[in-house]
């Protein structure tokens, strides 16, 4: 029996550009043996499209509320993300995306 499948879209707000942040993120995706990207916003914070089995999502979201070291995260929002949101990432790889 295989694990359900899940897509979570997260937005991570505090100190998170300019320390590691999306590289951080991109390495617990490919431990963790998912799809997805990430990408810095204009606005300070990043962004993640994460899908996989659902306990390895939900890991590497636990990672993300921690951050690397010289982050600091004040907060993560997360919601269930559709296959559409994945885009060109919908694949068997994890993107790192330009700044939206």
């Amino acid at each position: 029996m295989s694990e359900t499948r899940i897509i979570r879209h997260i937005v991570v707000q505090g100190h998170v550009q300019g320390v590691g942040f999306r590289a951080f993120v991109e390495d617990a995706a490919y431990r963790q043996r998912l799809i997805g990207w990430v990408r810095n916003r204009r606005d300070g914070s990043v962004e993640a499209v994460l899908a996989g089995p659902a306990a390895a999502v939900r890991e590497a979201i636990e990672v993300c509320r921690k951050g690397p070291p010289g982050s600091r995260v004040d907060a993560l929002y997360e919601r269930e993300a559709t296959a559409d949101e994945l885009g060109t990432a919908n694949s068997s790889a994890f993107a790192v995306l330009p700044t939206a």
